[in-house]
């Protein structure tokens, strides 16, 4: 797999990011290529266990701006907090890349019971509702919030349809967040196919963990780009659309 060391990174020195749900395997290629770029990162954990073991994993990339928060942010006020807390800690936020989720399978839509609705669609909708409601207020002029949610988002999958749903929902709220910001601070979402992570090893066409937050730095350091939907089927799909921002397309 590709190191961020690997792609030509814009410098974001000076930039304060939150990624909640940074430790997850597609995060912590987010988390990494932000580090890598120069800027302030802040990642919640659910612990102090689960930040000490991933400042471990990252290794060397973990320096000192690299900010883990002891936080639950997936409830409006947990999230608030958050917020609170990064502006206070950081004096402000940048940009924020949300790459939350979680996966449910096995049942046709007439067979989930309630406690599948709220799993899979309540609880993880509303974190990512308590997180933009929490950040973009307090967005720099300029700041950008990137939403990153799976290709079920675009088709349904026979019985994992509240996932489907859920993404549908969340990136319908990414283009209705771009349109209510009016161009002062910017909206995108990234659409994943499969992605290669620590977690799943995955085939060598899928796109990589790392390559997922060199396009998201990009679309960072690129103010010209805003209401996106970028779409990342595979590897190759994340080359052309680094390309594309590079050269301002």
């Amino acid at each position: 797999m590709a190191r961020n060391e690997d792609f030509d990174l814009p410098d974001l020195s000076g930039r304060r990011v939150a990624v909640p749900g940074g430790t997850g395997g597609v995060g912590e290629g987010v988390v990494r290529g932000y580090l890598a770029a120069g800027a302030d990162v802040v990642v919640p954990t659910r612990s102090q266990e689960r930040a000490d073991e991933f400042r471990r994993l990252l290794g060397d990339a973990a320096g000192d701006r690299l900010h883990l928060v002891v936080h639950d942010y997936t409830t409006f006020a947990g999230a608030e907090q958050f917020a609170q807390e990064m502006t206070t800690r950081l004096g402000g936020v940048d940009a924020v890349v949300a790459p939350i989720g979680g996966w449910w399978a096995g049942k046709r839509l007439w067979e989930m019971d309630e406690a599948d609705w709220n799993d899979a669609f309540v609880e993880l909708a509303t974190t990512h509702v308590a997180v933009m409601r929490a950040f973009v207020p307090r967005l720099a002029d300029g700041g950008s919030y990137a939403l990153v949610v799976g290709e079920s988002a675009s088709f349904p999958v026979p019985a994992s349809g509240l996932v489907s749903m859920e993404q549908a929902a969340l990136l319908m709220m990414s283009q209705v967040l771009h349109a209510e910001l009016e161009g002062d601070r910017r909206a995108f979402a990234l659409v994943l196919g499969p992605v290669r992570t620590r977690l799943a090893a995955g085939e060598a066409d899928w796109i990589g963990a790392d390559q997922v937050g060199a396009v998201a730095t990009a679309l960072t350091a690129a103010p010209e780009f805003t209401g996106r939907t970028v779409h990342l089927h595979d590897a190759s799909d994340a080359e052309k659309a680094l390309e594309l921002i590079r050269t301002g397309g």
